[in-house]
């Protein structure tokens, strides 16, 4: 069974419930594609390379939130100047950053905070989920904004 990180929220009446963070089952796939084809600006994911997916649920199982982590870009020259690297640093340790390329939290979703929250749990397990997955650890995490 996949491990958890849970923290308290509020549900729609007031109450204090719990949200939790895991990895995406190969079985939900479709389900959260078509759900970040009908909710998220960019659509659906395409995969190519490394990746991790992440679904957030409330305590009774809905889902509230959905998340992707992808390979980073091999050249963006603002972060390539804001970390310093050198062309073969970059060659190196690209492998160490990952872009969050897909954070949706669902209409249903209305509890304060759900989104800090959510993210805060996804970067939690992000570093051992990439490891044991790939091998190799997480040390930047970026995201874009159009």
């Amino acid at each position: 069974m996949d491990e958890t990180k849970t923290v308290p929220s509020l549900d729609s009446a007031g109450r204090t419930d719990g949200v939790a963070v895991r990895l995406l089952e190969a079985k939900e796939y479709r389900r959260f594609q078509d759900l970040l084809a009908k909710h998220h600006y960019l659509g659906r994911i395409k995969p190519v390379g490394e990746r991790l997916c992440y679904v957030a649920v409330d305590a009774r199982g809905r889902w509230v939130a959905l998340l992707v982590f992808n390979a980073a870009a091999k050249h963006l020259k603002h972060r390539d100047q804001w970390i310093k690297w050198t062309a073969q640093q970059r060659d190196r340790r690209l492998r160490l950053v990952t872009n969050n390329s897909r954070f949706l939290l669902l209409p249903e979703a209305t509890e304060p905070h759900l989104g800090s929250q959510v993210l805060g749990l996804a970067l939690e397990r992000l570093r051992p989920d990439w490891q044991t997955r790939y091998g190799h650890p997480v040390e930047v995490v970026e995201t874009f904004v159009d």
